[in-house]
């Protein structure tokens, strides 16, 4: 019996957030959530249970609200990447969730390594 779309994502987000949690050494997870319409990540620290920092296509001031294309997860890549940083944190492990590691998603993370967070 095939496996639907849904149930496949639900596996591939419990085997990464399971490494994740193996290897887990301390350091913030930085946490990608896709939509249709809209890119969002944030930045959370496990051990006390708290948002450091966040990005989103839905904020006015990055002017990306109901985008989500390749350019748009860039620009949150480089934001969020630029928060961490204010933040304190330079190294962080990437949760892609149940998402493919392609596209936007990548797209997002490479911003993130240029913008100087260590994935």
């Amino acid at each position: 019996m095939a496996n639907s779309k849904r149930q496949l994502f639900i596996k591939r987000r419990l085997r990464v957030r399971n490494k994740l949690r193996k290897v887990n050494s301390g350091l913030p997870r930085l946490s990608v959530h896709r939509s249709s319409k809209n890119i969002s990540v944030q930045l959370i620290d496990d051990a006390n249970g708290v948002t450091l920092a966040s990005a989103s296509t839905l904020e006015k001031d990055l002017g990306l609200v109901g985008k989500n294309n390749l350019e748009a997860a860039a620009k949150v890549g480089s934001t969020i990447a630029e928060r961490a940083k204010k933040a304190g944190v330079t190294e962080v492990q990437f949760d892609r969730g149940g998402f493919l590691f392609h596209g936007k998603i990548k797209a997002l993370a490479e911003a993130a390594r240029e913008g100087g967070l260590k994935l």
